[in-house]
């Protein structure tokens, strides 16, 4: 089956090398250099990952991030070549699930697509199957929030979340954890399969877009807790 990637960088040189070592995986590229070109790409085809650069002419990155977000789940990265944190929590906040900040090496580039990609065609492959009765299923049900495993759904008040796979993941593990808190760096580890670095702001941004998604209350969320200098938990 084809994977469709999209890439859109305005600098040729990085899009040339982008799109050479993503090719080189197998990876089908649609390259653009302006946003509103991307736009209309995102429209009408069937895409498994987007690496979108922030600087764009005429549509930016965080704009295109947001328009994919309001119907599609795929993962998304962005590129930055600031190195403001503001510019990489505004980017996760607005549901990009990682960032890369160039000059970047193009071989960590590819491993996070590539890491990316097997975690959005597992919880495709879930969805797929989701009609099938499964003798061992795997689910956390209290206080009005539902989450199951086999089906990668999640309901609060029976209402029905739309979550990123990154999303289900942050959340499923707090909940696997219920009751313990867990730091920023075992939720980095145990979510991204990758060492935690500090002054990392990721984890902290997408706990911000999932109590919101939530409706939770910033100052006294009801679900997700922050035990500040420790991490977050779930009671």
């Amino acid at each position: 089956m084809t994977t469709n990637v999209l890439v859109v960088e305005d600098e040729m040189e990085i899009a040339n090398l982008i799109e050479v070592y993503l090719t080189n995986e197998g990876l089908n590229v649609h390259r653009y250099s302006n946003g509103k070109e991307a736009l209309k790409s995102i429209q009408t085809t069937a895409f498994d990952l987007a690496l979108l650069d922030i600087m764009l002419p005429e549509i930016d990155g965080f704009t295109l991030c947001q328009r994919i977000r309001e119907n599609y789940h795929y993962p998304v990265i962005m590129l930055t070549a600031k190195i403001e944190d503001i510019d990489k929590i505004t980017g996760l906040t607005l549901g990009a699930d990682d960032y890369m900040t160039k000059p970047f090496n193009p071989l960590e580039l590819t491993a996070r697509v590539k890491a990316q990609l097997r975690r959005y065609k597992r919880y495709n492959h879930t969805e797929e199957n989701e009609n099938i009765e499964s003798t061992n299923p795997e689910f956390y049900d209290f206080a009005g929030l539902y989450i199951n495993k086999d089906n990668h759904k999640c309901f609060l008040y029976g209402k029905e979340l739309s979550l990123t796979p990154l999303e289900f993941s942050i959340l499923w593990y707090l909940c696997e954890n219920k009751g313990k808190v867990v730091s920023s760096e075992e939720l980095f580890e145990a979510v991204w399969g990758e060492n935690y670095l500090d002054n990392n702001n990721t984890v902290m941004a997408h706990i911000g877009r999932l109590r919101e998604k939530m409706n939770e209350k910033a100052r006294n969320p009801k679900f997700i807790k922050t035990v500040w200098g420790v991490g977050y938990t779930i009671e």
